[in-house]
């Protein structure tokens, strides 16, 4: 029987914030996969190794984590005031698909580094030595970035001494603004950052009980809920959530039920094909605890706690996505965010983590009795980790 040949596509494996992914430029794909559909799809699960009924993506690039199941496409931006357009893949470990529905905010990062090494960027924007403000289009929920990436004779600068709890060595800070970030959708709300047009929500869910929950599009949709409402104290670390299924079943549960609730999706069924958004997850107040490193956090250096759920578990760190949601639901006072870090007015807030503390500013303000988040800043760090190509079989793609 005859078999086709490898395909030989090229390709970058990238660092960003706490994520990896593989990053490829847009003119680089096989003419199939250049345009959305079945085999742009099929060629990003390939390269990742899902579905994988093993959990381990030994049969391709994927790290069997929501933190590394990942694909990036960049591309020359013909919008004004734009660099490039940046389409992020969130490919599913166990099962045959690609959510489309969200950001990453991790890899947001290193899209800005990305643009530069790829030549994606005009030359004329590029300083010889300083900072380069690498103008993003999100193109999945249609948001403008601003990565303020370090270069260092006509190159990105990839090694420093910024560090990033979650990362493991330092490296070069490169701060990023997401311009705008609240997502405006058709939920109850009518087009408000608070799709049910409530600060604080009673989500009834079914087995759970009546929570309490603010639920927000800033950043990407997220449910958020008191940790003492589920029974936890939001000092838990990955073991103590990941390794429980009655626990993840509950958060899944919630999950739906916010989404149904948001208005992202009509019937609970889909919630099963939109795992990617919304996220969820749980705030606490200020106590110690001891991070996944070993690292002891002092309730006196953060401003609460707060452990959120991606593709159906715990996350290590935080998602830069949801610190955004974290940091604009924080600036608005009575969100359960801005109640648990202490309620009043704040622009910025230091948070615990699983892995350490992360800081995260927002500029929130209300208008005719809405509320709008101008922007959201938070440093992370990014680098390549290997360059060339990727191979994928060419049966079926």
């Amino acid at each position: 029987m005859a078999h086709a040949p490898q395909l030989k596509i090229p390709a970058t494996y990238m660092r960003g914030g706490t994520s990896k992914g593989v990053f490829f430029r847009l003119q680089d794909l096989p003419p199939a996969a250049q345009v959305p559909g079945e085999a742009r799809d099929k060629l990003f699960m390939r390269v990742i190794g899902s579905p994988d009924p093993y959990g381990k993506h030994t049969d391709g690039m994927g790290g069997a984590t929501s933190s590394t199941s990942k694909c990036v496409i960049l591309s020359k931006s013909e919008r004004p005031e734009h660099d490039v357009e940046y389409l992020y893949g969130q490919v599913s470990i166990d099962s045959a698909f690609v959510d489309w529905s969200g950001n990453c905010g991790n890899l947001s990062t290193a899209a800005g580094a990305f643009a530069l090494h790829a030549g994606l960027v005009e030359p004329d924007r590029i300083p010889r030595d300083g900072v380069c403000a690498v103008r993003i289009w999100q193109a999945n929920i249609g948001k403008t970035i601003i990565a303020h990436v370090p270069v260092s004779k006509g190159e990105v600068q990839e090694t420093g001494d910024f560090e990033l709890d979650g990362v493991t060595f330092p490296a070069a800070e490169i701060v990023l603004e997401f311009i705008d970030p609240a997502d405006e959708g058709e939920g109850e709300g009518g087009g408000s950052m608070f799709p049910t047009g409530n600060l604080v929500d009673d989500l009834d869910v079914p087995g759970v009980g009546v929570l309490k929950a603010t639920m927000i599009n800033a950043g990407i949709p997220t449910v958020f809920i008191n940790a003492e409402d589920i029974g936890f104290a939001g000092t838990e670390l990955q073991d103590a959530i990941n390794g429980d299924p009655k626990t993840l079943a509950m958060f899944e549960v919630i999950r739906a039920h916010g989404a149904l609730r948001m208005g992202l999706i009509a019937t609970l069924d889909e919630a099963a094909k939109r795992q990617h958004t919304p996220k969820v997850a749980f705030v606490a107040k200020p106590t110690n605890y001891v991070s996944s490193s070993g690292k002891a956090v002092s309730a006196s250096d953060i401003d609460l706690l707060v452990r959120a759920l991606s593709m159906g578990k715990l996350h290590h760190a935080m998602m830069g996505t949801a610190a955004v949601a974290i940091g604009t639901a924080a600036s608005i006072p009575g969100t359960l965010v801005n109640l648990a870090a202490g309620g009043g007015d704040r622009s910025a807030v230091v948070f615990g983590h699983p892995s350490g503390t992360l800081r995260v500013g927002a500029e929130a303000r209300q208008v005719n009795g809405e509320w709008t988040v101008l922007k959201a800043s938070m440093s992370r760090s990014a680098r390549i980790l290997m360059e060339g190509w990727v191979r994928v079989p060419g049966d079926g793609l």
